[in-house]
């Protein structure tokens, strides 16, 4: 059996479960930045597989409850515009059949 690359094992883990980068970074053991990168290629492969790589939890902040939502971006937002703290929950992302 080949060894699957970088991509196609976050594919795989995406597909069966509702993951972070935080998650994906532990899982496959890679920096969180480079899963950043990976996450936006990957999204315009599963399009092209027939699948859509879908935010199944908006990031949120923890202190006053805003929802980022409709973030195109994979990297987690910096600080919240309407409180201005720094405690952001991720997002969690899954693929899905489209």
């Amino acid at each position: 059996m080949e060894k699957l690359t970088i991509r196609q094992q976050i594919f795989v883990l995406l597909q069966q479960e509702k993951a972070g980068s935080k998650d994906i970074s532990q899982a496959l053991g890679l920096p969180e930045k480079e899963v950043f990168y990976h996450l936006k290629h990957i999204a315009r492969t599963a399009l092209r597989l027939g699948y859509h790589l879908r935010t199944v939890q908006e990031a949120s902040c923890l202190t006053c409850g805003y929802i980022f939502k409709a973030r195109r971006r994979f990297t987690p937002p910096g600080r919240c515009p309407h409180c201005r703290a720094t405690h952001i929950s991720e997002p969690l992302y899954h693929l899905t059949p489209v």
